[in-house]
């Protein structure tokens, strides 16, 4: 964030955070700023934001992975995925109700979750090392959503929002990697009992375990390595799609089964 002065990046992430405190989503943090291309300077906003939850008494659970889909990327002008915190407050299990108000402006998409089981702190990760790492997989729901009124967003504005997270739902039925092969993995999801998106594990990236060497490989460089236990939201494989008051959305994951949420009017 070469030129970008502390200041800044306080300020765009008092904004953000005054938005999910009051349920008001604000005004884009790329005004504040002045930059709607430093992904440097909104990985600080976030990380700065992400340290007041940590003082407050969050714990961190995981870490999402973002603009997995080439359609996403081009929509955005860029050319590579990005990445958020997870947090213990955050996670739900298959089947639970989302309280009222939780949400500002909630998006739903379905996507594989890998919940590892040891370290991924090497220089440089290849498929086998997360493969190694991978405890299980779980079929899972990101609810996705923006501090930023209207999703008007760039690629700064995401990333300093924590990546638009939301929350996250995950399936109860381990599944083993050696069960399934996930590039193949065909996904289905209702909204309210009507086909809303549909989608195959190679959407993301060509198959989640590729996102997760991306993830494994930033966060290394970045000097907070993914730690073992934590859920890796790998991305989405099928379209985002808007949920409104008593939406009832399940996704259909085929050999990983299926998991589901129903928001609150």
């Amino acid at each position: 964030m070469e030129g970008m002065s502390l200041e800044l990046v306080e300020a765009a992430a008092d904004q953000l955070r005054t938005a999910a405190e009051t349920g008001v989503p604000c005004d884009p943090v790329r005004e504040v700023l002045g930059t709607s291309t430093d992904v440097d300077a909104a990985y600080a906003v976030q990380q700065h934001n992400v340290e007041l939850d940590v003082a407050a008494g969050r714990r961190v659970s995981g870490h999402k992975i973002g603009l997995t889909a080439k359609v996403v990327q081009e929509q955005l002008g860029v050319d590579q995925p990005d990445y958020g915190v997870l947090f213990a407050d955050m996670c739900l299990a298959d089947g639970a109700d989302i309280e009222a108000g939780r949400l500002l402006q909630p998006r739903v998409e379905a996507e594989v979750a890998l919940v590892i089981d040891r370290d991924l702190d090497k220089d440089g990760h290849c498929v086998v090392d997360v493969i190694d790492a991978t405890a299980y997989v779980l079929p899972a729901l990101e609810i996705v959503d923006s501090r930023i009124s209207g999703w008007d967003i760039t690629i700064v504005d995401t990333v300093a929002d924590n990546a638009s997270c939301g929350l996250y739902v995950v399936g109860t039925r381990p599944v083993s990697l050696e069960a399934v092969d996930l590039r193949d993995i065909e996904m289905s999801m209702t909204i309210n009992g009507e086909l809303a998106a549909t989608g195959t594990g190679a959407a993301c990236l060509g198959n989640p375990l590729n996102a997760a060497v991306w993830l494994a490989d930033v966060m290394c460089e970045r000097g907070t390595p993914l730690r073992a236990g934590e859920c890796l939201m790998t991305g989405s494989l099928g379209p985002m799609r808007p949920v409104g008051p008593g939406a009832e959305v399940s996704a259909d994951l085929g050999p990983l089964g299926r998991v589901s949420t129903r928001l609150a009017r």
